[in-house]
Formats: C-alpha cells, structure tokens, sequence
C-alpha cells in the first residue's frame, strides 16, 4: 500500500466552519427539524426566471462545448458595457477575464503576481478563503485587525504600518464579507497611492456590488487602471450555482492570466456564460433592484431585533447582506454558542472563528438572507435560548 503524503501547505489551509455547520443544519431538517438558516451567503431569492431561460436557450442551440478561456466576446463586452452605464467607466472588454466564480479569479491572481515567500496583507476579520488562495501559491497571508474605529477595513494607515520587504500585494473588500461594510472612494485612493508607491499590486474584491445601501455606489476601476477588480455572478446577481464572476486586470497582466486559465480552467461554463449576458439586461435590472430593497429592509428589522436581545452592533453595514455581531455579552464561546443554538432552538448562524483570528470568540455573523418573516421567528427562537 503507497503512503499518503498529503503537501505541508494544507496543514495551513484551514476548513470553511460554516460548511460543516451547514451539514449539519441539512442533517437536522432530515429527521424532521425546523432550521432557520442565517449562515451561509447565498441568497435566498432563486435565479431571475429571464436569466435561467436563457441558460435554456443556450443549452438547446447547442452551446456546450468550449469556449476561450477568457470567456464569450459577447459576455466580456456586455460586462465591460455596464461599468460604463453604472459608472462612466471606459473599459476595453479585453481586460475582463470570465471565471468560474469569483474564487478561480482570486486562484487566478495569486498565481501570477504572487512568488513563494511574498505576502498579501487582509483584514482580520475578513473572507476565509482569501489566506487559504494566497497559501496555496505558497505566500504568506498577512491579516491586519481591524475593529469599529475603522469600521472592520483597511485604511491607508493600517496598510502603511503592515507594509514590509516581503509584501507584495493587498487585499481589500468594499462591501466587505462578514462585516457589510464600505471603504470610501476617498479612503481607497490614499490606501491605492500607499500601495502604488511600494511598488505593490492592489486587488480589490466587489462580489457584493449592487448590494449596497444608502451610499453612493463607485467601482475601483474610477481610481486607477492598475487595479485588479473582482467580481461576481453570484451576489446581486443571484447565480451562485452557476459558478459565473470575473476580474478586470490591468492590461500588463492579461496575457499571464490567460495562458494561466488556459491550463487550470480551459473555460467556464458555456451555458452560464450566456445566461449571464441575460442578467444585464433592463428587465433583469428592474427585479434585482427590487431584491436589493428587499435586503435593505431585512438590514432595517434585523440590526434593532438583534440589539435588543443584547448583541452589539457598533458598525451598522451599509453592503452585503451580513451583521457582525458582538456577542460578548452573552457568551465566551461564540463557536459553542452557534452550534448549541443550532441543537438547541433551529437557528444557523455562523462563529466568528470562519474569519480570523481578531477576536472571534466574541462575534457571530448573521445572514440576512432569509425572509423577515423567518427571521422574526429565528428571534423568537434565540430569545428563549439565551433567557
């Protein structure tokens, strides 16, 4: 029998929590439970109907086979169109690389500008899988805590603080996962210069563009074309299965990047990228906003519902559809919290240990990616718990 040498790395790539809780939540409303599920960042609205026909149509004129590994001319231009209808933004379509998610374009970006040995600062808290891509490559993920005062991002301060020989890149995310918050565009601009005149690449994560509530919307692509900017199908646009983002890079890259999809990749998914074009169209618009609304009022009942059964909210997201909750005075233990309110009452959420390792044990994140209606009852049901 060979023996099983599993490479040093995974001993540093850590498992999503949340995915093992959301096993176990599926293994409870086997036997029959009733769960309110509030941990996992999926939407609960399904796919708009126009959007799924026209994966249909696709399917039906054949269109499974290969495609560039940059993705459809037609998907490229359509997504390279909407930055210049939603913000003024001027972009040549060969920038904007087709991934499949926007995790193959953070795989992506990693392998080309990072060397073993390098870093890519991040927030702390921040999305886990971010350390686990730049791990992957054999660089060294570098978190920075960040808190309230900050409002859980990164500033141009906190950067210039972290900086060091070795770091080659930064990540930062607007709206931002667990948290939902925002970095300004004034705040980006000094944290890009900060960036720039080290000699460093700047990556800055979108997937929850659209999602955003109250203020006023921008792109990173408006500061500087040396950005690396990802996005997604999956949020807004309510396709996660369809496992559809993108990444607009600067044009230095594109080739790199290209050869690199050729060979991990070959392509996404054909149907997906024509269902896709479908999700910029007028009519598709008008119900996404409508959602977008719907969030919005989901925010609005959740943050007070939450306070009062004493959870903290210092910071109250302005994106996404997540509240990052201190719950220090409830528990000690913010992982055995989660899962014994999951036992115990039917409400998934997600522990604080899924994103780092500032303070977990004092937050919970919840998802708000459920109805008023069910969440109201997820109250009721952590009331009792916690009395």
């Amino acid at each position: 029998m060979s023996q099983t040498c599993i490479a040093q790395r995974m001993g540093q790539i850590v498992p999503f929590y949340v995915m093992e809780l959301l096993a176990r939540a599926k293994e409870l409303e086997a036997e029959g439970r009733s769960i309110i599920h509030m941990e996992v960042g999926e939407p609960d609205f399904v796919t708009p109907q126009m959007v799924i026909d026209a994966g249909k149509a696709a399917l039906d004129a054949g269109y499974t086979g290969y495609t560039a590994a940059t993705g459809i001319p037609e998907l490229r231009r359509a997504i390279a169109e909407n930055y210049h209808r939603q913000y003024g933004i001027d972009l040549d379509p060969r920038r904007v690389i087709v991934t499949p998610g926007s995790s193959g374009a953070l795989q992506l970006i990693m392998s080309v500008i990072v060397n073993p040995g390098q870093s890519v600062l991040m927030t702390d808290p921040g999305y886990p899988c971010n350390k686990n891509f730049v791990e992957l490559v054999s660089g060294i993920p570098v978190t920075l805590p960040v808190g309230p005062e900050t409002g859980y991002q990164l500033t141009a301060r906190l950067i210039e603080d972290g900086w060091t020989d070795a770091t080659r890149a930064v990540i930062a995310a607007t709206p931002s996962n667990p948290t939902g918050t925002l970095i300004s565009q004034k705040e980006l601009t000094h944290i890009h210069q900060i960036v720039s005149t080290r000699g460093g690449s700047l990556i800055v994560d979108e997937i929850y563009q659209g999602l955003v509530y109250g203020a006023k919307e921008f792109t990173a692509l408006s500061i500087a074309d040396d950005i690396f900017v990802i996005n997604s199908f999956s949020k807004y646009y309510g396709m996660t299965g369809w496992r559809l983002g993108w990444l607009v890079a600067p044009e230095s890259y594109v080739d790199s990047l290209d050869c690199l999809a050729q060979n991990i990749f070959l392509s996404c998914s054909a149907p997906a990228q024509y269902a896709g074009l479908k999700a910029f169209g007028t009519d598709c618009r008008e119900i996404l906003e409508s959602r977008r609304l719907s969030f919005q009022q989901r925010r609005d009942y959740l943050v007070p519902a939450l306070q009062e059964l004493g959870f903290e909210i210092p910071v109250v997201p302005e994106g996404a559809f997540y509240l990052y909750a201190n719950c220090s005075t409830l528990t000690d233990d913010s992982f055995a919290f989660a899962y014994d309110l999951l036992e115990n009452q039917g409400v998934a959420i997600t522990p604080g240990k899924d994103f780092g390792t500032n303070k977990p044990q004092e937050h919970v994140r919840f998802a708000y990616t459920t109805s008023i209606e069910n969440m109201k009852e997820a109250m009721k049901r952590i009331k009792h718990y916690i009395s």
